[in-house]
């Protein structure tokens, strides 16, 4: 394992050792019966994942599978890596940890799975994207996307007649006929910093280069000069939220939207199950952020939520495959999606929520760009810098510390890109 990469992820998990990190399993078989365990992180769907784990367990003999969906995955993940005391299979988001995972060579090439044909080119070039320097092969299987652009109180705009805008200009006159009628057009829970973050994506995916990130590790450009029309449209929506949009969390948030206190909210697709679980009756639609001066130049910011890797030292990567085939039928992934609202990565003929009918041109199309702040590091705390800078609203100091502190965060993958370049000659794209 590459020394530098590991130390990031130890860097990344801040290194803590727990008490309790469930058992390895050996040599992953007894008395005939492979055992395969899975760690995935997301502890929401801990209901969907005990049911896939006892309706495979129910149908197959030679495999016995176990799924983890632990509160802290990744701090325990992490401190397994240390220990070098791998799971068989560990279910992630497709972010900058995944990237580190590649880069530190923990997860195996799974290019010869044949379920990767199924999956949709979208979002496979979202992992190809995410390695921080060119890497031959396949290391994940993404499973399950969200969204994040606009909701919005379908009946409050029905009994409106407001329509939904198409660029940056049409919604600013939204808003503003939204006010007029007494009307709060926004709802934020910026005291949760991570909350920031949502309008932020939306607006970025829109108006800045899919890899920012990679073209400034190349030096080719800064964020100052890529993220300022984010940065001042951004300014703008809160000027149409409530008056003090830091005195409210991400539930206070949800609460108010699902009151009808506001016709919109900022956030992504992963929201409506805490919204509907105040309001289950409220009818709520989407859209994508609207940020460009002209539709042509809008995007669905859509990341991969949940995505399976298999890990290097997988003794048994056949039944490991076989588990990831009954992950990914169609009835299983079907019920995921509903409980998760959740767009699928797979082909095929899904019902999605009624809550992304809004989305749907851009899903269909495959006009989807992935979360921006996947590409930024943790310790760098870019959630608490915006809610900083939306404080301030003051845009060149915030730039100027966000390009300042990505060369400090970063300095490793930059290193690393660049000998990357001197050694191939060409740029790591």
């Amino acid at each position: 394992m590459k020394g530098k990469a590991m130390k990031r992820i130890v860097i990344a998990g801040c290194g803590l050792l727990l008490p309790c990190l469930f058992t390895g399993c050996g040599d992953g078989s007894s008395k005939g019966v492979t055992e395969i365990e899975i760690v995935q992180y997301k502890p929401e769907a801990a209901g969907y994942f005990k049911m896939v784990e006892e309706s495979f367990n129910e149908t197959h003999d030679d495999i016995h599978l176990t799924i983890h969906s632990p509160n802290d995955a990744s701090t325990i993940l992490r401190t397994r890596f240390i220990r070098e005391d791998y799971p068989d299979i560990i279910g992630i988001g497709g972010d900058i940890n995944y990237s580190y995972y590649v880069d530190a060579e923990i997860l195996a090439d799974v290019s010869d799975y044949a379920g990767l044909k199924e999956i949709k080119q979208a979002y496979l070039d979202i992992d190809e994207a995410l390695k921080l320097v060119p890497t031959e092969g396949a290391y994940a299987v993404p499973y399950a996307a969200n969204a994040a652009g606009v909701l919005y109180n379908k009946e409050m705009f029905d009994e409106h007649g407001w329509e939904i805008p198409n660029d940056w200009g049409e919604f600013m006159s939204l808003c503003e006929s939204i006010e007029a009628e007494g009307i709060l057009p926004f709802y934020f829970g910026f005291k949760d910093t991570w909350t920031t973050l949502a309008p932020w994506n939306a607006l970025a995916v829109d108006l800045a280069p899919a890899d920012a990130a990679k073209k400034v590790n190349r030096g080719e450009t800064t964020f100052s000069a890529e993220y300022r029309e984010t940065s001042e449209k951004y300014l703008k929506l809160l000027e149409y939220g409530p008056n003090d949009a830091f005195a409210y969390g991400y539930n206070d948030a949800c609460m108010a939207f699902a009151r009808g206190e506001s016709a919109m909210y900022p956030i992504g697709s992963y929201a409506v199950p805490q919204i509907l679980s105040s309001n289950p009756d409220l009818k709520i639609d989407s859209f994508v952020m609207p940020g460009n001066d002209s539709k042509e130049g809008n995007t669905l910011n859509s990341g991969i939520d949940l995505q399976f890797c298999v890990m290097a030292d997988c003794p048994n990567k056949e039944e490991a495959y076989e588990v990831l085939d009954f992950l990914l039928k169609d009835e299983n992934l079907q019920q995921y999606i509903n409980t998760q609202t959740s767009i699928p990565c797979k082909e095929g003929d899904f019902e999605l929520s009624s809550v992304l009918e809004g989305m749907t041109e851009y899903i269909d199309s495959g006009n989807m760009t992935d979360y921006q702040d996947h590409y930024y590091p943790s310790e760098m705390a870019v959630d608490a810098q915006i809610q900083t800078f939306l404080l301030h609203r003051d845009v060149d100091a915030f730039l100027e510390k966000f390009d300042t502190d990505w060369l400090r965060y970063n300095r490793d993958i930059i290193r690393m890109v660049h000998e990357y370049e001197n050694e191939h000659g060409r740029t790591a794209e």
